[in-house]
């Protein structure tokens, strides 16, 4: 494959160390570990080898790589093991795909409180999952799923959902046979979307509760318990979204599937079209274009580093480091879709939102 003309580390390795000194308050160690890695991968400052050509004895050093999972230039061994071992995992039926969305109304919320925002997507959406299909009304069956988190959409702004592929069918609950959907798309997505809605909201006032988010910024008079109920209530008023896609065509596409999203980053090396540094209205500014993963560019997400002094400031810079930072797969109530329901799920109506803390 030819070289790119341009790669995410030649960029974070010339404005990198300034972009750290205008916005380190917000970094996190792991941002700091990405950006090292990436910026050291197949430089000598990682060692190397040197190569030997066994016909004409001609050498040539090969530096090692980072094999960080954020780096653009190592996802190809890490998705082929993860593949390899996923393979031993999938059923012999067809598979359905469900995207949980968070509403934009909690971008901000996510980006101050990562570990908690992102933690209860993944737990309220598999809970949902779980309890929806327990429903006799439904499914009646205990299910398994693998979650994958994404925190960015296809412009690279801030977008927190959650990709769930999901066996078509599961196992009885009494553990004696298959049973098959009797819904299109596997079970009903406004039922989904009500219930995930109520579990979230009831994780966010838990986690507010036990004195587990941060406000700050333009969220601090959210710390506040009057103001906080008063922006969960806003919560409801319109119905998140729940999206159910076809069914794939067979587990090997389940596979292939799944790898474009666990071993991705918002920006490859091929991506990027142009890096140039422009002169508007006295402000000097690094600027790099890239293109969308069909080939097209992408000219609405043309990231901008103004230069100001000795500073570097990214426009979108969070969503731009989160998207090569944040994104996550986890298995949901185990890696097949033979997994057990947890007690006393099954049993309750699914078509209230209930403010429910066991998660």
């Amino acid at each position: 494959m030819t070289r790119p003309p341009f790669e995410v580390a030649d960029i974070i390795r010339a404005h990198g160390d300034r972009f750290v000194e205008t916005h380190g308050a917000w970094l996190t160690a792991q941002h700091h570990r990405v950006r090292r890695a990436i910026a050291r991968c197949r430089t000598a400052a990682l060692g190397g080898h040197l190569d030997r050509c066994a016909h004409c004895a001609h050498r040539a050093i090969s530096y090692n790589s980072c094999r960080n999972r954020h780096c653009p230039k190592c996802l190809t061994h890490a998705r082929d093991q993860w593949l390899a071992e996923r393979q031993q995992e999938l059923l012999p039926v067809g598979y359905h795909h469900v995207v949980f969305t968070l509403p934009h109304e909690l971008s901000w919320l996510a980006l101050q409180n990562k570990q908690v925002v992102y933690d209860l997507l993944f737990r309220a959406s598999a809970a949902t999952l779980l309890e929806v299909a327990a429903d006799a009304k439904h499914l009646g069956a205990a299910i398994g799923f693998v979650s994958v988190l994404h925190t960015w959409g296809q412009t690279l702004l801030h977008h927190p959902h959650v990709h769930c592929v999901i066996p078509v069918g599961g196992l009885s609950l009494d553990r004696t046979h298959w049973v098959h959907p009797r819904y299109p798309f596997f079970l009903p997505v406004k039922v989904l979307s009500r219930v995930f809605r109520g579990k979230f909201v009831a994780g966010l006032k838990r986690a507010f509760r036990l004195g587990r988010l941060a406000f700050s910024g333009r969220l601090q008079p959210l710390s506040e318990a009057p103001a906080f109920r008063a922006f969960l209530r806003r919560l409801f008023r319109h119905d998140w979204v729940v999206y159910a896609k076809p069914p794939f065509g067979g587990p090997a596409h389940v596979l292939q599937y799944l790898a474009r999203y666990t071993h991705r980053v918002a920006i490859s090396n091929q991506r990027i079209l142009n890096v140039a540094r422009q002169d508007v209205q006295e402000e000097s500014t690094q600027k790099f274009d890239c293109r969308d993963r069909h080939g097209s560019p992408l000219t609405a997400v043309s990231i901008v580093l103004p230069l100001k002094g000795d500073g570097v400031v990214l426009t979108d810079s969070r969503s731009w480091w989160d998207a090569h930072t944040s994104d996550r797969a986890r298995p949901g109530g185990g890696a097949s879709s033979l997994a057990a329901d947890p007690a006393g799920r099954q049993g309750r109506d699914v078509h209230r939102e209930p403010y429910d803390d066991r998660f």
